[in-house]
């Protein structure tokens, strides 16, 4: 099941949509470590992919959880930044995730969509998926940061 997608306005031109999120994404340091990449930026909404090797897994041989809530954040903040000009940037300040099942596969897939777009605050939710099972859902509030200066 995939959440409905967010008919939202972007704060530029469509066309330069990717290629602002891309740029941005050459600061995120902790989402290329883990091996994670964003694989669809529309308005609203962003998915991310990561293919699951041993070193993402706890003790059981699951998915950790905090790479799934990880996950869940990524696609979550990504999607509330496609909705900021781009001198503007979110910071999460609230991420609730619940886990409903264990984690294991070949590959995790995380879908965020933004809610409600407010002037400070973003209400997004996201999904998490390994292989073809839902394993996680998660709500998230993001801060928008504006430009100091």
């Amino acid at each position: 099941m995939n959440p409905p997608s967010t008919p939202t306005t972007s704060p530029q031109a469509d066309d330069s949509l990717e290629a602002r999120i891309r740029r941005k994404l050459t600061r995120q340091h902790f989402m290329h470590l883990i091996g994670a990449n964003l694989t669809r930026i529309e308005p609203g909404r962003v998915e991310a992919e990561l293919v699951l090797g041993q070193q993402h897994q706890q003790q059981k041989g699951f998915v950790h959880g905090g790479l799934t809530a990880t996950m869940a954040d990524l696609a979550a903040g990504f999607a509330a930044v496609t909705l900021v000009p781009d001198d503007t940037g979110v910071v999460t300040v609230e991420l609730k995730t619940s886990y409903l099942h264990p984690g294991v596969g070949q590959k995790l897939r995380a879908v965020g969509w933004v809610l409600k777009a407010g002037r400070r605050l973003h209400f997004c939710e996201a999904e998490v998926w390994c292989d073809d099972l839902l394993i996680a859902k998660a709500t998230a509030t993001m801060a928008v940061v504006e430009p100091q200066g």
